[in-house]
């Protein structure tokens, strides 16, 4: 069985940046691609970045392209989400999950974490 757990958000101010971290148990984040994926109010899920299982391939949304940096520390069973020069829009609660990143950058979830909430204010 697999559980992620996922960490580091809160309220910040418009330009300020946050760490998210998916901590994960289980076989599978070592041999699973690990994706994060936003939400917010009214909104559909949408994905933000995902990292094949090496840590080698790293794939973004075009939303947060030069702003995002999704890396993975295998020792600590743990993928972490950068985000640099938050927006009011990044409002949304984001989740991790495990599942396959495929060469194309399209990421296709297996299992989901709980979510952690982060709030832009302008």
């Amino acid at each position: 069985q697999v559980q992620l757990v996922e960490s580091g958000g809160g309220l910040v101010q418009a330009g300020d940046s946050l760490r998210l971290s998916c901590a994960a148990s289980g076989r599978t984040f070592s041999s699973d691609d690990i994706g994060w994926f936003r939400q917010a109010p009214g909104k559909e899920r949408e994905f933000v970045a995902g990292i094949n299982w090496s840590g080698a391939t790293t794939a973004d949304a075009a939303s947060v392209k030069g702003r995002a940096t999704i890396s993975k520390d295998n020792a600590k069973n743990t993928v972490y989400l950068q985000m640099n020069s938050l927006k009011p829009e990044d409002t949304a609660i984001y989740f991790c999950a495990a599942g396959t990143l495929g060469y194309n950058g399209v990421f296709y979830p297996t299992y989901w974490g709980q979510g952690t909430q982060v709030t832009v204010s302008s």
